[in-house]
């Protein structure tokens, strides 16, 4: 049990390439998770690692030791947290990055009922569409929309969602706009579409029910990243919004927002849970679990 203990701190401490933020997330003093490290290697007879005031780097023998340290500890946790499964009572700190619209618009209900069924495991959000680094930085997985990442090759993808997406506008807006029949019309329109659905000169491809592609060209002045200001901006009656059906829901049954074209719509949208390992710890693979089986 000593030596996975040594190994536990050893695995975080090279993951984190910094002592200050492996003792924060093993949440012990720097000076005795140092103290620790070089007990080790004393033990070992062997350095791990090169310390400087800047960074921390692991040395030959360093790399060896965490390629083979790394699955072992995982799978210790792993088995220790199997027993709280069998128990039904997962713990821990679950730290979850993912976008602001995703989570304010889709997941809030979702979180919500998750926290009330496990009631043990305490949240950590990061609410960023930055893109994070799962094995320096100490998140248990990343939601993002959008493909899979490709790189690194240790990144494990996990699609919980698939959004469909399509065109809504207010009621106002369309009765001063032109005519729109067809989705060759969205060109005489404003779209107030995510910069992401566009390509190169401003042209949007827009898809039917049989995958038929209209490109339509468009000089809207409002491009961002943003679903929710999106929404906002068509229920002003600035112009069209490419939404999610079960996100613009509570409007239409309003009126405030009207599915125009409903044939059309923009390439539905992939969401994805990230994590940089196959071996997750219970509280883990429970939320992934929870949240695509209510998204679906």
């Amino acid at each position: 049990m000593e030596v996975l203990s040594y190994m536990r701190l050893f695995v975080e401490v090279a993951r984190m390439k910094n002592f200050r933020r492996a003792a924060e997330a093993l949440e012990m003093p720097s000076s005795t998770l140092s103290r620790q490290i070089a007990q080790l290697e004393k033990t070992i007879g062997l350095r791990l690692l090169h310390r400087s005031t800047r960074k921390v780097e692991l040395t030959e023998a360093g790399e060896v030791y965490f390629k083979r340290c790394q699955s072992i500890v995982e799978e210790a946790q792993i088995a220790h947290e199997s027993l709280l499964d069998v128990a039904e009572r997962p713990t821990g700190t679950l730290r979850v990055s993912m976008p602001v619209d995703l989570a304010t618009d889709y997941l809030a209900p979702i979180l919500a009922d998750f926290s009330r069924a496990y009631p043990l495991i305490a949240f950590e959000f990061d609410l960023t569409p930055r893109r994070i680094d799962l094995q320096s930085e100490p998140f248990d997985l990343a939601i993002r929309m959008g493909p899979p990442p490709t790189a690194p090759s240790t990144l494990v993808a996990r699609r919980i969602a698939v959004l469909q997406r399509f065109l809504y506008a207010a009621p106002a807006y369309l009765k001063k706009a032109p005519p729109l029949k067809h989705a060759s019309d969205l060109s005489q329109h404003v779209l107030c579409i995510g910069k992401g659905a566009t390509k190169p000169g401003g042209v949007f491809r827009f898809f039917d029910r049989d995958d038929k592609v209209v490109e339509v060209v468009s000089t809207t002045r409002f491009v961002m990243n943003s679903v929710g200001l999106s929404r906002a901006l068509a229920k002003q009656g600035i112009g069209i919004a490419a939404l999610d059906t079960e996100l613009a829901r509570d409007d239409v049954a309003a009126g405030r927002l009207i599915h125009v074209l409903p044939e059309w719509g923009l390439k539905p949208i992939e969401v994805h849970a990230i994590t940089d390992t196959r071996f997750l710890p219970a509280r883990t693979r429970l939320f992934i679990d929870f949240v695509k089986a209510r998204l679906s």
